[in-house]
């Protein structure tokens, strides 16, 4: 059987997913598994279907006129670069999906160039083209435009192009919804303009680990694309590590991909993408060969982490009430099982506490959710930002920034980034909207995002890409921001707060439990102000008079996990726990 290995890649939320669904759906013999609904059945984590966005390449492999197509969903964020760089490894073209309104965004130009890197064959996709305000024409004038800026090859950057509506499941070679049927001219495209694998079944085997799972019969479970050999069960095979080291290994699964599913399988050839089991210190990155003659694949180059933050014991007050999971053990060992899947991931242990490295806010926001979700308690400092030395001199992560924001809060906006040490790179008005790039230092834009929202009043689009280290831009002018802190224990009173809110804008609501030390809200200056929220007001016999103004809480701003991160400044932590998300001072009693 022939066979396509494509990924499929985008920016967040221009439809990767639901074209993926609607190949598996319009694909030979795939059904649906029992209480599946058919909606982003690619998304299967609970965060992703929460946020509405890919954190976790997956693969699934389908069956169009007797090709095996194996489709690779990458993330769009470039948070979860690691992720886009190891899939690249494994396919042999993708498909580029483009939103029919809003061209190419900063993560288009990120994943692009992953593609791009790797030499591979790219099928460019205008999708969401039955927007009623789809601007197709400018869309690929964008499109090959970003593909020149890349370096793209002559070959590369005369790509197919397609045009789909991959929510009603249809696809064409022109922007005329009416005259397509289904997404039948996505599959030809692949098969013919995707090379085929380069096979080489009697060469010496080699397989790169480029994914990993686990099955609680089969243990954990490498996923990797076969570049030569046949690879059998019950196989004795060498297992290279990341450092060259060679230890003999044998297989005791071989699985191969049917829609959705690892289905097992006696052999897997070269140039298709297989999972293995019986390896359980195999990590990603690391070579699979023949027992006789051990041959090393390049291993896969990650780029550096740019965030870091400090991960410990809950030792507030409130300390172990609410988790499963609390001890300095347990955290240790969920980090280092974390480390085994997450290559763009750096964890040092430093006493009892860690340092916790990632590629951006939301990489590192998301795997404390997950813990969090799982039951552990712990506290984490501030994002701080990852300083290099070069050639005697520091150097500090520029991110790109694209906002596309109202006109009227151009001016806002302006102003705010240059507060932070941000240069403007370009700027056009397309009314009613502004759209600006900026080159802003990683630590200006720490706690911005928050800000922004409130500034354009939820009406700002707001997008990041990491850019490169440059010299440190010196001081940023953003003041920094006051807390309202607790300073008395018990439970929060209405009265209490009322009269804390005159200071500012508060987080809780009346009867939750606070402990000495605890913020509970943000001062209107930029110091930090201590006051009793669980005051109750005297009771005496003398009625208030009529004309008395009654007075009245306002709604407290929710904090999730992401905006405490943003939030809290170098002397605060955050306490997460499963059911909690609490901001608190370092030191409890200090002011």
């Amino acid at each position: 059987m022939q066979i396509r290995n494509v990924a499929i890649i985008a920016h967040v939320d221009h439809g990767k997913t639901t074209l993926v669904d609607a190949l598996l759906k319009q694909s030979e013999k795939f059904k649906l598994k029992s209480g599946e609904t058919g909606e982003l059945i690619m998304d299967s984590n609970e965060l992703e279907k929460e946020r509405g966005i890919t954190i976790f390449s997956k693969n699934a492999s389908v069956v169009f006129e007797g090709t095996k197509i194996n489709i690779v969903d990458t993330p769009g964020h470039a948070d979860f670069g690691g992720e886009v760089e190891r899939i690249m490894r494994m396919v042999d073209g993708a498909l580029l999906l483009v939103d029919a309104k809003e061209g190419p965004m900063p993560q288009t130009k990120f994943v692009l160039k992953k593609a791009i890197e790797a030499g591979h064959k790219i099928i460019v996709i205008i999708n969401k083209i039955d927007k009623p305000d789809a601007r197709c024409d400018y869309v690929l004038d964008k499109t090959f435009d970003l593909f020149i800026e890349l370096g793209a090859s002559d070959e590369q950057t005369n790509f197919p192009v397609l045009y789909a509506a991959s929510r009603e499941g249809k696809a064409g070679g022109t922007a005329d919804l009416s005259v397509m049927a289904d997404i039948t001219p996505v599959f030809r495209a692949i098969i013919e303009k995707i090379p085929a694998p380069v096979t080489n079944d009697a060469g010496a085997l080699q397989m790169l680990t480029v994914n990993l799972g686990y099955d609680s019969y089969k243990g954990k479970i490498a996923i990797g694309r076969l570049y030569a050999g046949v690879l059998k069960k019950g196989m004795q095979v060498s297992h290279i590590d990341r450092a060259g080291k060679v230890k003999p290994a044998s297989i005791t699964s071989v699985m191969l991909f049917s829609g959705m599913d690892r289905i097992d399988a006696d052999e897997a050839r070269s140039g298709d993408i297989a999972a293995i089991a019986g390896i359980p210190d195999i990590s990603i990155g690391e070579t699979i060969s023949d027992l006789k003659d051990p041959k090393p694949l390049p291993t896969i180059e990650i780029e550096s982490p740019t965030i870091k933050m400090t991960f410990a014991v809950n030792k507030s007050p409130f300390g172990g009430r609410e988790g499963k999971l609390v001890t300095s053990r347990n955290i240790k060992e969920r980090l280092g099982h974390e480390l085994e899947t997450d290559v763009a991931l750096k964890v040092k242990a430093i006493g009892d506490t860690w340092e916790v490295s990632g590629r951006g806010e939301l990489h590192l926001a998301i795997l404390l959710e997950k813990m969090r979700r799982e039951g552990f308690e712990l506290e984490v400092s501030r994002p701080e930002v990852i300083m290099k030395e070069e050639g005697g001199r520091k150097l500090e992560p520029i991110e790109l920034v694209s906002i596309e924001v109202p006109e009227e809060f151009s001016g806002m906006v302006i102003e705010e980034m240059g507060k932070r040490a941000g240069q403007m790179r370009d700027m056009r008005i397309d009314a009613p909207n502004a759209f600006m790039d900026f080159a802003v230092p990683t630590r200006g834009l720490i706690g911005f995002r928050s800000q922004f929202l409130t500034m354009t009043r939820g009406r700002g689009i707001l997008h990041s890409l990491f850019l490169a280290y440059e010299p440190v831009r010196g001081d940023l002018s953003v003041e920094p921001h006051g807390s309202i802190v607790v300073h008395e224990a018990g439970v929060a009173t209405t009265y209490g707060l009322i009269n804390a809110q005159s200071r500012g804008q508060l987080f809780i609501g009346p009867q939750t439990e606070v402990y000495r030390g605890m913020v509970v809200g943000q001062n209107a200056k930029p110091e930090d102000v201590r006051v009793n929220v669980c005051k109750e007001k005297k009771l005496t016999n003398m009625r208030a008079a009529a004309s008395e103004d009654a007075e009245y809480l306002d709604v407290p701003r929710q904090m999730g996990l992401e905006d405490a991160l943003e939030y809290i400044g170098d002397d605060e932590l955050v306490e997460i726990t499963p059911r909690s998300i609490r901001l608190r001072k370092k030191e409890l009693g200090g002011r």
